[in-house]
This record gives structure tokens, sequence and C-alpha cells, in this order.
């Protein structure tokens, strides 16, 4: 399990000094791909994808061969302002959807070959109202960014985090907002599709909710304030894969949101972490940017779960097999000039 953290502060300090890529292993991955059966650049992007997971991996032929899909799941107080278009109940009926195999992220994990595990965070104990107190005690914070970092299996070469929470776009917006400023119609979108009163009501809660809590803190304080069970520990897993220098692919919209807490607080926390996709929820290209992310895929998906990132392990795997499968041009006998 590795650390138990006796407070909040303690999760902090880990932030302030992570490990970095191994430059070593980088230099050695681009002088290799140089090398490689193609012309320079021709693999485009995979090119520099692979170099990057060389550096996180340690080895510059790397390989890919377990990675992990950690979902996390979690009810929210704010539920209570009417912010979503599925009641609450959703979230546990889906949570066993996952476990029997039957949602959309069941099928990509066997698809690409990853280990999937699923965390419900105290569903029958709602978040409270952020905009009335913060959403989270010090303590229930700090429960949930243990269970997020317990969770990662250390002998993983790639984690995706992925959520289900119905009503979870309302606390994302309202971290983005907190963390990036830009005001709430900047950074509230339709979740899971609200109509425009919906949106206008969703808009509303977030404003309530700066109001209340923005400026009170760094990211970690703000993910108490306004975040949720289930975004502290894809919050706590993504800070744990760095300190094992496991490589990520971050999901959608609210797990970018979590991920933005910790870049809060040392700008280069995430600089283990790639985009796996960029959603289609309206926010999420602007969130991407602020956070220095290209998205690996744009493929209008919506849909949580760490689907998109999840889809995003194959285009890792075709790089990291192109990267370390193919014959150099000496080992082929193919003259390079």
């Amino acid at each position: 399990m590795g650390h138990i953290f006796q407070s909040v502060d303690a999760f902090r300090d880990i932030l302030t000094s992570l490990p970095e890529t191994d430059e070593t292993a980088q230099t050695g991955a681009a002088a290799r791909n140089g090398q490689l059966t193609k012309p320079p650049g021709a693999l485009g992007r995979l090119e520099d994808v692979a170099i990057w997971f060389a550096g996180w991996q340690g080895d510059s032929k790397p390989r890919l061969r377990f990675p992990q899909v950690l979902i996390f799941a979690g009810n929210h107080g704010v539920m209570e302002q009417g912010v979503s278009a599925f009641p609450a109940e959703v979230t546990e009926q889906m949570v066993l959807n996952f476990q029997h195999g039957g949602a959309a992220i069941n099928q990509l994990c066997k698809t690409f070959g990853a280990q999937m595990a699923v965390h419900p965070l105290s569903l029958d104990r709602p978040t409270a109202d952020f905009t009335k107190g913060p959403a989270m005690s010090e303590e229930e914070l700090l429960e949930a960014l243990q269970t997020g970092w317990d969770a990662v299996n250390k002998n993983a070469d790639l984690l995706v985090t992925g959520e289900m929470g119905i009503g979870n776009t309302t606390p994302a917006s309202a971290l983005c907002a907190a963390l990036f400023s830009g005001g709430a119609d900047e950074w509230t979108g339709r979740g899971t599709g609200v109509d425009d009163a919906g949106l206008a009501n969703k808009t509303r809660v977030v404003a309530e909710g700066l109001a209340n809590h923005a400026g009170q803190g760094d990211g970690l304080e703000m993910l108490r304030r306004l975040g949720g069970r289930e975004l502290a520990a894809m919050a706590g897993a993504i800070a744990r894969a760095r300190v094992e220098r496991i490589p990520v692919l971050l999901d959608g919209f609210i797990c970018c949101a979590a991920a933005a807490t910790l870049q809060a607080v040392n700008p280069k926390a995430l600089d283990h972490a790639l985009a796996g996709h960029v959603s289609a929820e309206g926010a999420h290209p602007k969130l991407l940017e602020l956070l220095g992310k290209e998205p690996l895929l744009s493929l209008g998906l919506r849909l949580g779960e760490g689907s998109g990132a999840a889809l995003a392990i194959g285009v890792l795997q075709g790089a990291i097999a192109c990267h370390s499968g193919m014959a150099t041009f000496a080992e082929a006998g193919v003259s390079d000039s």
C-alpha cells in the first residue's frame, strides 16, 4: 500500500518533490527512433509518445504489458440543487453494471488487456452541498485521496483513472473556475444532457460555489471545498502513479479537473500524464489547453468511466510496439541514405 497519510499536508508534501523522467532512457529512445526503418518523423506523434513513455519506464526500448484502469464512484450533495438529468441512484446502479462487466469501459479493458477495478466511495453518504459549505471535511478528503493512492498496482506500467458520479460535472466545473478563473458560465456544460433551463441552474450552482470558496486555498483545498470523493480518489491515484513512475492517460473533463488540482500545487505534477482524448463536454478543450495537454483522440465521447483514455491505450500500444519492435536500418540491412 505504500504511504499511509496522516494529513492532507503530508499528501501535499509528496507533491512538492516528485520523481522526474529518466533522461538517459529518453535520449536513448530518441536515438533509437532515428535509426528505425522509416523516413524521419513518418510515424508523427506516435514517435514522441513512445519516447515520452520510454523516459517514464526508464528503458529506451519500453514495453506496455500491464495497463491498469481504476474507476472511482461518488455521490454529490449538489444533487439537491437539481443539477443532473439523472437521479443519484444511477451511480450505484452503474457500479453494479461495472462489476458485472456490462459497461462500455469493461469492453474497452477487455479489448486492450487492461486490469480493471471499481471503487465505490461511501455512496450512501453524498458529499455536502458546496453552495452551503465545503463539500468534504479534511478527514473525508484524506480518506478519498488514500483510497486512490492505495488502488494503484505498483507493477502496472500504465494507469487510466475514470469516474462515475451523477452530478459530477458540476463540481468539476466549479473546480476549474476556481483554479483557472473565468466565470461559472465559461466552465459549466450540459453534462449528461440537461436542457437550457438545467444549464442555467447548473451555472447558478457553480457561481454560488465560487462565491463561497474561490481563493480560499490551494488546489487540494479547492478539491476539499468544491470537489467530490471520486475526484479526490482520481487525484490520489494519479499522484501515486507519479511516485511509482507509472505513466498516466487522462480521461475526460472530470478526470482532468481532478488532475488540475495537483498541477495547481506543483506545475510539473502532470509531466507523467498525457490526455487520452478531448471530450464533447464544452469546457474540456480549454481545460486541456490550460494543462498543456494535446489530446491523442477526438471522437466526441462524453461518457466518462475512463472510456476515452482506455481507448487511447490502443494508440499507446501501437506507438510502443512500433518503437520497440521495428528493426533499425542496420538490423534490416536497409540503406538509410
